[in-house]
């Protein structure tokens, strides 16, 4: 007979092997007729903004590229604004529901092929992970018929479950006000914006989430001269989720897919700046419970048979953000005027252990542009190697990613720029363990246990690989019995590599 096994089913979102993918893209640029010839590039910027929502069949996406120049008998800096179309195809990404994607610019250079064009060449890298929604089958007991003689063998395991992802599009509308010390814009040269999540929370089926945008702006001032200006602009929003348990752990991340960024026409002055920012959320939310898992049973009276499946559980999730400040010099060669813009982007983080500490690695690019004395704008770039030590759990999967969370600052000091900001390490812990689960069990009622020339009476002890279930189950008696018979009162008790009444089991 098939004995009855109480099962229960998890439903749960399971992630992929990461994948990472890299290209390169290029492209000439003509000169619009409108714009100057061009006489020096100064810097060549670049932001991707992926299009979303077709990651199954493929990940396409734009780099929005700012190449800045001097122009040829003309005095000040121009601005030529394109876009490079790119995509990226993933593998056995079709059955998933979703998909986690980032892609970050490696390398971006543009240099003059005439003064009417320009060559652009970009490298990427794109991290792929799908994400598939299964079902987690455990069997935690099984009701037998205490005539069967029938011992279980259950044990308690802590496991984390995805148990929702969530995605949605949304828009940031906000003005930014120019500083009343400066003349207000003409013609806006360069933007940037980043999303930061700062704080979340899940009630009930509502999930709440707050955040900054950073957005800094390179203009041209009425009176032509150079300026830039930076703000956060604080945002919250609301997205709908299923009912969430009181200890849902939620993560999220923060796309942006478009900016629009323009000077208020409204305002005569030029003080006011219209933001408006397209993003893509993605909210990963998690449960920690407990389970019991029926690992083994055996009968005294009649032959078992059982399947076991191996289940791959998730028994540990962590989340923490470890802050790294760093303060480094960007040497110029030249006497520079004053400091126009800076940034830092944060590349890939690697991950390597070091005897007992976890080592954080990203390469961060600082860029700059300054003025020297002459006027003339110049732009320094420096990669810097930034390290986050850790005291992680051993045997555990290790993911992170960095980011600046704070405005990058600058001063002019006698060997160049100094550079101050911080780096945040954001760092997910998994820890996995597979367990054996009785999947399903069959026992024999028709040819019970010939027990007649099995000994009544057995002295062993237990030994040091191996437990008292173990040797119950090997001698045909239980746990309880070997108990009784030794005068003890827990399993927890019974000794190792002393001798012990092993008793047979009696129908």
């Amino acid at each position: 007979m098939e004995l009855e096994l109480k099962k229960e089913c998890l439903d749960t979102y399971e992630l992929g092997e990461p994948q990472t993918l890299t290209q390169e893209e290029t492209a000439e640029t003509i000169v619009p007729d409108y714009c100057p010839d061009i006489a020096r590039i100064i810097s060549a910027e670049g932001v991707v903004c992926l299009h979303g929502g077709t990651e199954q069949d493929g990940v396409t996406g734009t780099v929005r590229v700012t190449v800045l120049y001097t122009p040829e008998n003309e005095s000040g800096v121009r601005a030529l604004e394109f876009a490079m179309p790119f995509s990226a195809q993933g593998e056995g990404l079709a059955g998933c529901a979703h998909v986690v994607v980032e892609t970050e610019i490696e390398l971006l250079e543009s240099r003059m092929l005439n003064p009417r064009k320009i060559f652009t060449r970009c490298k990427l890298v794109t991290h792929l992970a799908g994400c598939r929604k299964v079902c987690l089958t455990i069997s935690s007991d099984a009701e037998t018929d205490p005539a069967l003689l029938v011992e279980k063998r259950c044990c308690g395991q802590t496991v984390s479950l995805l148990r929702q992802v969530a995605e949605k599009d949304l828009t940031f509308s906000e003005t930014m006000s120019l500083s009343l010390g400066r003349e207000g814009a003409a013609e806006l040269l360069h933007c940037r914006a980043n999303g930061i999540m700062t704080e979340t929370k899940a009630i009930g089926n509502k999930l709440i989430f707050k955040g900054v945008f950073l957005v800094s702006a390179l203009y041209r001032t009425i009176g032509g001269q150079l300026a830039s200006a930076s703000a956060e602009l604080p945002f919250s929003q609301i997205m709908e989720t299923d009912s969430t348990e009181e200890n849902t752990q939620v993560s999220m991340r923060l796309r942006i897919t478009g900016t629009d960024i323009q000077i208020d026409g409204s305002d005569d002055e030029g003080r006011q700046l219209s933001v408006t920012v397209y993003y893509h959320t993605m909210a990963f939310l998690r449960e920690t419970r407990e389970v019991t898992l029926l690992t083994d049973l055996y009968s005294t009276a009649y032959e078992i048979r059982y399947e076991p499946s191996q289940l791959d559980l998730c028994s540990l999730y962590e989340s923490v953000t470890r802050r790294q400040t760093v303060r480094e010099v960007l040497e110029i060669g030249v006497a520079a005027e004053a400091v126009l813009s800076l940034c830092a982007d944060c590349g890939a983080v690697s991950v390597s252990r070091e005897g007992e500490i976890t080592q954080l690695r990203t390469a961060v690019t600082v860029r700059a542009l300054y003025l020297d004395e002459g006027g003339a704008c110049l732009s320094a770039e420096r990669c810097i190697d930034v390290c986050c030590p850790m005291e992680l759990p051993k045997d555990c999967t290790v993911s992170a990613r960095a980011f600046c969370g704070e405005e990058i600052q600058g001063t002019l000091g006698d060997r160049g720029i100094e550079v101050r900001f911080p780096v945040d390490f954001q760092v997910e812990v998994c820890g996995r363990c597979r367990k054996l689960c009785v999947a399903s069990a069959v026992l024999d009622e028709s040819t019970p246990k010939d027990l007649s020339n099995a000994p009544s009476l057995i002295l062993r002890c237990v030994g040091r690989q191996e437990s008292a279930w173990e040797v119950a189950k090997r001698y045909n008696t239980t746990i309880a019995d070997i108990l009784a018979a030794n005068q003890l009162e827990q399993e927890s008790e019974i000794p190792c590599e002393r001798l012990l009444l092993i008793p047979k089991k009696r129908a």
